[in-house]
């Protein structure tokens, strides 16, 4: 068990040291937790955005693995390949979409 915990931060780190998306997600999520301590979230509030942060980040490094998995598969150009890492990448954008409306619907009534 520890074993498989220790592969998962492995992987964790991968994602994180290799790939600027999901950096740039990390960021905006500690942004958004930062925003949630000034704007006093209630606990709701706070299980919606932590669910909504947990979705994009595991959805960025389900991403990220199908992307090296295909790479390894079909180094070279392939049609069916980049078909593949489009709809990876269009699974990541649909979450940060729905991320970013989470965030509106929880923040904005607290800015008036």
């Amino acid at each position: 068990m520890f074993k498989s915990f220790g592969f998962a931060v492995k992987g964790l780190k991968l994602a994180i040291s290799s790939q600027q998306n999901f950096r740039i997600h990390v960021l905006v999520a500690v942004l958004v937790v930062a925003a949630g301590i000034f704007a006093r979230l209630s606990a709701g509030e706070w299980c919606i955005i932590m669910i909504t942060i947990s979705m994009v980040l595991a959805m960025e490094a389900v991403n990220t693995a199908i992307e090296k998995l295909v790479d390894f598969v079909s180094p070279g150009f392939h049609e069916q390949a980049g078909t593949v890492k489009d709809i990876s990448a269009g699974a990541v954008l649909i979450t940060a979409i729905g991320a970013v409306i989470v965030g509106l619907v929880i923040f904005l009534p607290k800015m008036v």
